[in-house]
């Protein structure tokens, strides 16, 4: 044995006591691409424990152990480290993903790097592969870019050294309408998230700094032009070993399309409210303090606005009865609307006009309030009034009336009344039931009383505790009342139809 090849021999094994005990995996190989030795750290990497399970050679261990990029691109077997540095070749940081041929559910990250070692003469002797295991490293690198790219909210990662946007999210994408590779790669410069920001000063020395950016409105421009109004924010992270800054949006454009849209709903409701000719009043539903009035309300009540703004309805007491009030406003507190109540309105002159009230609950910059409609009845229930007093005045002998004309006429006066007495019909006892139906039927007292055979004195008697009992004062009364409540409408036939 020549003394060249124990010399080699004895370097081998002095490197192999040297590294043994690494924990970076270290194989060696002849010049022949035959692997001759490798370490527990690179056996463990590999899930064998004998260097033969790697396979005799390059060639060999292609075929057992299949290798993907970390883009989860399969390695060609020429592309392989062990084949690549079989072929003499160095290079440092090749990352790839290892995976045993007859167990694909293992794997590993290996960071690989290889080194050619010389004799004395220079000349090649042995070819040494390095690898370093990151698999704990890729797996936290692979949560975070799941979670960045599933994160439905816009966020661009900026790399520090150069200022180039190295990762973007679909959330980004969508919001701006840009393409992914017109921001991968692209630098701030060209792509500036910061323009138009509120402290853009202070978002660009936070960014030399390396710092938190704080939450700021900035304004960014679109790829087919105009710009989108979002909130901005940086966080520095480390990302690939690099130092990076998180950018992450909030879209504002929703919020600000709905803030124009109130605002533009708010302008027509205050100009309908200002021009509405009937009297309208705003207050708020917790308190009752009047927020607003129109000029209708102030014309019609005879108030200033100085002396109604900022007051309670109780203490501008408006409403000519208190118990009214109240009662509005309990009703208005459970339903939340009301439809034509029937009130009297207090003027400031304390003459009073009679109204009829709608209300309804709005929203006001948040705040539950109550919109009160007044209208003004005074003219309108005056002439009902005189309506209905001529009816009654015509009505008091209505035996001469038809049956359609009596219910018409009976009709017009319900309207005027819509609060019929509390008596009940059930009320009245048999008897009088009788003679209510037969003065229904246009019956005189004396036919009533052949009709019964009661002597006359006892029909008058029936027929004066029925008008006490139902609060009437003439045989029109009675049968409208009987009317009203669809009594004896089967039976009832004007004289002449009988």
């Amino acid at each position: 044995m020549s003394q060249d090849v124990l010399t080699t021999e004895a370097n081998r094994r002095q490197l192999q006591q040297i590294i043994a005990g690494l924990s970076d995996g270290v194989i060696l190989l002849e010049l022949d691409q035959t692997i001759v030795w490798a370490n527990e750290a690179a056996l463990a990497m590999h899930g064998v424990s004998q260097v033969g399970e790697l396979g005799a050679n390059a060639k060999e261990y292609a075929k057992r152990f299949a290798l993907r990029y970390r883009n989860n691109h399969p390695v060609p077997p020429e592309n392989y480290p062990i084949s690549r540095v079989a072929k003499g070749e160095t290079f440092a940081d090749v990352l790839v993903e290892v995976t045993p041929v007859d167990d694909e559910e293992r794997m590993w990250v290996h960071n690989v790097r290889s080194m050619v070692l010389a004799d004395s003469a220079g000349e090649a002797e042995s070819l040494v592969l390095i690898m370093d295991d990151v698999t704990e490293w890729a797996s936290a690198e692979q949560r975070f870019e799941k979670t960045f790219n599933a994160n439905p909210a816009p966020a661009v990662i900026c790399r520090l050294s150069d200022l180039r946007y190295i990762k973007v999210n679909s959330g980004f994408l969508e919001m701006t309408g840009y393409a992914r590779d017109q921001v991968i790669g692209t630098s701030t410069y060209e792509l500036d998230i910061l323009d138009g920001a509120e402290n853009r000063d202070l978002a660009i020395e936070r960014l030399r700094e390396h710092a938190t950016i704080p939450q700021m409105q900035a304004e960014l421009k679109l790829p087919e032009g105009g710009s989108k109004q979002v909130i901005v924010a940086g966080q520095p992270l480390e990302f690939n070993e690099e130092d990076c800054m998180l950018f992450s949006f909030v879209d504002m454009e929703p919020r600000h399309k709905a803030e124009v849209a109130l605002r533009q709903s708010e302008e027509r409701f205050a100009k309908a409210f200002r021009l509405t000719p009937v009297p309208t009043l705003v207050c708020g539903a917790q308190d009752q303090v009047v927020i607003d009035v129109n000029e209708a309300f102030l014309d019609t009540l005879a108030y200033p606005s100085e002396e109604v703004l900022g007051k309670t309805v109780a203490e501008l007491d408006f409403i000519d009865d208190k118990g009214a009030r109240t009662r509005l406003f309990a009703a208005l507190e459970k339903a939340g609307s009301l439809d034509r109540v029937d009130v009297r309105i207090r003027r400031k002159d304390s003459s009073v006009i009679d109204c009829t009230v709608s209300a309804d609950t709005v929203n006001i910059q948040d705040n539950p309030c109550y919109l009160l409609v007044l209208m003004n009845i005074t003219e309108r229930k005056r002439t009902e009034l005189e309506l209905v007093a001529a009816i009654e005045e015509v009505m008091k002998d209505a035996s001469w009336f038809t049956r359609t004309l009596i219910e018409k006429l009976a009709n017009v006066k319900n309207i005027n009344s819509p609060q019929l007495p509390s008596v009940s019909f059930t009320d009245l006892t048999a008897r009088e039931r009788d003679v209510l139906g037969l003065i229904c039927e246009g019956l005189a007292d004396k036919e009533i009383a052949a009709r019964l055979k009661l002597a006359p004195n006892t029909v008058r008697n029936h027929v004066s505790t029925v008008y006490s009992k139902l609060d009437v004062h003439s045989r029109s009364e009675a049968i409208v009342w009987a009317r009203e409540r669809g009594l004896f409408s089967s039976e009832w036939r004007p004289k002449g139809q009988r």
